[in-house]
């Protein structure tokens, strides 16, 4: 099993206690880098593996397919974690380097483990209040959307797909007791407080 877990902004005191616990754990630990390496070091000794930040995309592939036939290793019966700076969903490489493990290891099983991302801790340094809806993006036109308290998902969603917009999930209560998923024609007519709603255009 691989976890992409998040470590965080840079601060070591912004580790979660999950993600000490899954370090402590690992059979295996790699991290992209020195910072991730610094911050994983009073926990675990990692490998550092290589994700070049090039426009080759043929250098690339073969960098991740050299990192997924290492990881393999011990993915394959044990517990791999790659550390990665703030959250392992949020504009990381992982995803990316997933794709190459399942289409080479199908059976290795690939996992998230959530850390503070750059944008909530942006909020925090620069002392702003995010609310009200915002964009984020990193050039490229968004794609997707992500929705707070959605209390009526069957009638968000039909707005939505008016839109263009043709893949849902809704999380009511994440993280907490009774925490429920739900997908396209799963989704409810009405909906928990905690709710978020994810929609993309195909």
């Amino acid at each position: 099993m691989l976890v992409g877990l998040g470590l965080g902004p840079g601060d070591p005191e912004l580790l979660t206690l999950r993600a000490v616990r899954l370090l402590t754990e690992a059979d295996a630990v790699y991290v992209p880098g020195q910072i991730a390496q610094a911050l994983v070091s009073p926990y675990r000794e990692a490998e550092i593996l290589d994700f070049p930040m090039i426009e080759d995309q043929d250098q690339i592939k073969r960098s991740m397919e050299q990192n997924a036939d290492q990881i393999a290793a011990t993915a394959k019966d044990g517990l791999v974690v790659l550390g990665i700076l703030g959250d392992p969903n949020f504009y990381s490489t992982f995803s990316r380097l997933c794709a190459v493990i399942k289409e080479r290891y199908p059976a290795i099983i690939c996992s998230t483990e959530p850390g503070i991302s750059s944008i909530t801790a942006f909020a925090s340094v620069a002392d702003v209040s995010l609310s009200g809806g915002f964009i984020v993006s990193d050039g490229a036109v968004p794609s997707s959307q992500i929705l707070l308290k959605v209390k009526k998902p069957q009638a968000t969603r039909d707005q939505l797909m008016q839109e263009g917009f043709s893949d849902f999930v809704l999380v009511e209560r994440m993280f907490m007791d009774e925490m429920k998923i739900y997908r396209n024609e799963e989704l409810q007519q009405t909906s928990n407080y905690f709710s978020v709603m994810f929609a993309r255009r195909s």
